[in-house]
């Protein structure tokens, strides 16, 4: 499958060729996560076809956006230099997306890397900076993801440890993170409940995580 061609001459023309097809951009957006092997690729993006998955890889490669990597026996895809200039892109499409987001269908999902860049495009270091450490165990949906916020430095991962506050929410934490709901209300309503540690610091998350809808 040829990379579709505008037939136009300027810099976002050429970017939608390299990056425009259809899920291109959710396959950099995860990759900006982390190094993904092929099937945690598709596993991250479950309505994918394989021929399209492999097609983009083959697209992004090409256009020098990714490159294929052996590491311990397999091979896994990651970003090249030129790939990661990508992110503040992806930042800032995130967050103006988020504006038009509204109420989740059913069928739609939270998946770890696609919440892992949400909190990095709603991250406010400057505010962060002037609070406390804090760690959080986050469970969206399917996604778990530990948080750790130290000053202005957001670090985002899939795993387990020490943590402030451990609470589960699903789709509804969009409402928290706007200031649409407030932390108090999201917990007395059930959109956010507190696993274990001090509900309170809801209310820090809050602050640390702000995008307006």
């Amino acid at each position: 499958m040829a990379p579709r061609e505008y037939g136009q001459y300027d810099g976002v023309t050429r970017a939608l060729e390299l990056v425009g097809e259809r899920w291109g951009l959710l396959i950099v957006r995860d990759l900006l996560v982390g190094p993904r092997r092929y099937g945690e690729l598709a596993a991250g993006l479950p309505r994918i076809p394989t021929n399209i998955l492999a097609a983009r890889l083959k697209e992004l490669q090409a256009a020098g956006v990714i490159r294929r990597a052996p590491r311990s026996r397999i091979i896994i895809y990651e970003l090249t230099p030129y790939g990661r200039e990508l992110e503040p892109v992806v930042l800032a499409l995130g967050a103006w997306g988020f504006k038009a987001m509204g109420d989740p269908r059913q069928e739609q999902i939270i998946t770890p890397d696609s919440m892992t860049m949400s909190l990095r495009t709603a991250f406010r270091p400057q505010v962060a900076a002037t609070l406390p450490a804090t760690a959080y165990e986050a469970r969206f949906g399917s996604a778990e993801l530990l948080i750790r916020v130290d000053g202005s430095t957001l670090d985002v991962t899939r795993g387990d440890g020490p943590v402030d506050l451990a609470f589960a929410a699903g789709p509804g934490i969009r409402r928290v993170i706007s200031g649409e709901l407030a932390p108090d209300r999201a917990i007395a309503t059930g959109v956010v409940e507190v696993l274990r540690g001090r509900g309170d610091l809801l209310v820090r998350f809050a602050d640390t995580f702000h995008l307006a809808a």
